[in-house]
């Protein structure tokens, strides 16, 4: 299994001058931990995390050391930590050197990399274009759909996978499903949320239709509705 067959494919991404303020209510409304950061041809120039946002001077919980630790601090490490708790835009408070993977990277080689580097996500690049992301939860998702070892996801599963999505993105429905589709040996795995019974029952619908389709298991949810 590679990254191309488990990736989120529709990425929030920003440029370097949307705002700290803008990203952390993008990272709240999509309820993502992270965000790439791309330059006017999709190439991936950073990463801003919740990490990256948690020392902010409007918060009053940027990092504060005592005079004596101050003498002896690393004057980049400090110049660092008022970058990110003072900074304004994406470039200014991105972490710059930003893991990335190949469509093909075996889904192993990524947890490998997560883990070593204490990460919940990676972009997935093509020339250094941005196409996807790979997330802690997209490795979760292929372990639970998958039916035992194999060496390899088929074409026609591939093939399944996206003609799926693309039919929900043209319909209008399923956004919460179409980046967590799962395939393997014609079986769907549907992963996500949707808005109503009526939405799940639309997206298995459009499963069921796509030819080489044997078998749809919906693991979708339909999220309880929020009392103000």
């Amino acid at each position: 299994m590679k990254a191309a067959d488990v990736m989120t494919r529709h990425v929030v991404s920003v440029t370097g001058d949307v705002s700290v303020r803008s990203i952390a209510t993008m990272l709240l409304e999509h309820g993502i931990s992270a965000v790439p950061v791309v330059d006017t041809d999709g190439k991936v120039i950073g990463m801003v995390s919740e990490g990256d946002l948690m020392r902010r001077h409007e918060t009053q919980t940027e990092r504060r050391r005592p005079w004596w630790l101050r003498v002896f601090a690393d004057p980049e490490t400090t110049a660092g930590e008022y970058a990110k708790a003072h900074g304004r835009t994406a470039r200014e408070v991105m972490t710059r050197d930003v893991i990335q993977v190949s469509e093909d990277t075996a889904v192993d080689a990524i947890a490998d990399l997560l883990e070593r580097h204490r990460i919940k996500r990676v972009p997935v690049t093509r020339d250094g274009r941005l196409v996807g992301i790979v997330s802690r939860a997209n490795l979760l998702q292929g372990l639970a759909s998958a039916p035992g070892l194999r060496p390899e996801i088929d074409a026609d599963d591939r093939a399944i996978r996206l003609q799926l999505a693309g039919e929900l993105e043209a319909r209008g429905f399923g956004a919460g499903v179409a980046p967590n589709i799962v395939v393997h040996d014609g079986v769907v795995h549907l992963w996500g949320s949707v808005a109503s019974s009526t939405e799940r029952n639309a997206v298995r619908v459009a499963a069921e239709s796509i030819p080489g389709v044997v078998r749809v298991v919906d693991h979708t949810i339909v999220p309880p509705p929020i009392l103000y």
